[in-house]
């Protein structure tokens, strides 16, 4: 049985701070739906931390099979920063999530293994600071029909408990309908036993 659902934040966590040996780490986990909206909170942290020295970050979007996953060390020793907060997207079973470290120096190098666990930490509580919820991964079907099969296909929607994501009602009827992908199947097949309903 394909997997419907996937986790994602509700909102941004709240900011976290962790320090190491006078470095300090603060923390931040967001939402995110494309890649735009990742360089725009980018920008945005790095207003709000001008001073600070990295910048790391990873973030992973999309369901299985098409994930699309970047991580940045940003300046920071090959797969010391961006791996290690990847790591906790994936250990946390998240998607559609950007998490950035930002690190202050405070003049102790860490060495290699420091700045991986102290990465993975940041990205850690910044995670645990947002609240997870359950999303369905949703597939849209578009309805078109005459006004006569108006009320077979509202029936329909209303068995199946479709969630309607746009209706225009004109000389012909147009509805965008989504249902759970494991519901998906019945859905089309109930729609397209009406042969006068076309579902694309």
């Amino acid at each position: 049985m394909q997997n419907d659902t996937y986790k994602t934040l509700s909102a941004p966590g709240e900011e976290t701070l962790f320090k190491e040996k006078g470095s300090k780490f603060f923390g931040y986990a967001y939402p995110v739906a494309s890649e735009d909206e990742v360089k725009a909170l980018l920008i945005d942290i790095k207003k709000q931390h001008p001073q600070a020295r990295h910048w790391c970050y990873a973030f992973q979007l999309g369901t299985e099979p098409n994930v699309y996953y970047r991580a940045n060390d940003d300046g920071e020793p090959s797969n010391t920063a961006g791996a290690p907060i990847y790591g906790q997207i994936q250990s946390f079973g998240v998607t559609n999530v950007l998490v950035i470290s930002v690190r202050y120096f405070g003049g102790v190098k860490l060495g290699v293994g420091g700045l991986i666990a102290a990465y993975r930490l940041s990205a850690q509580m910044a995670l645990e600071a947002s609240e997870i919820i359950e999303k369905t991964i949703d597939v849209h079907y578009t309805l078109k029909f005459g006004y006569v099969d108006m009320n077979k296909v509202m029936r329909i929607i209303k068995e199946k408990n479709l969630e309607i994501i746009s209706q225009k009602m004109e000389m012909d009827c147009e509805i965008v309908v989504a249902t759970r992908k494991k519901n998906a199947p019945m859905v089309l097949e109930a729609f397209e036993s009406l042969y006068t309903v076309s579902v694309e």
